[in-house]
């Protein structure tokens, strides 16, 4: 008999943001990366205390900062099936350009965006 031991649907290894406006971190991975809302609990003040949003395969964690756990920078790198598409979609949900998507020595056309938390978010597509 299998053990269960996450629930189903979820990855074992998930990002897990604390940021300055998790709301608006929400929203910005809704108009960037269609994530799919999966759950969201408000703490006694009304901020994000926890939600999950799903982005493709993965669930990506996210809370406002609070007193002894305070906003940390992160980077994250997402694959998407068209870079440029989704550069474009990223600031006009509001991030500001980290990097215009281009090709370097490997594989992928990535870019980068920063979205108003201060998280780095990395996209790509492999190309060849």
């Amino acid at each position: 008999m299998t053990e269960v031991f996450k629930p189903s649907g979820y990855p074992s290894v998930a990002p897990y943001l604390i940021v300055d406006g998790a709301a608006a971190t929400i929203d910005f991975l809704i108009g960037a990366f269609d994530a799919v809302s999966i759950r969201r609990f408000a703490g006694p003040d009304g901020r994000v205390m926890h939600a999950e949003v799903r982005i493709d395969d993965t669930v990506v964690m996210i809370a406002d900062s609070a007193p002894g756990w305070p906003a940390v920078p992160a980077h994250v790198h997402v694959y998407v099936s068209d870079v440029d598409a989704t550069y474009r979609r990223a600031l006009a949900a509001g991030a500001t350009s980290v990097q215009e998507p281009v090709k370097k020595e490997d594989e992928d056309k990535r870019g980068g965006v920063r979205d108003s938390g201060g998280t780095t978010w990395w996209i790509a597509t492999r190309i060849g």
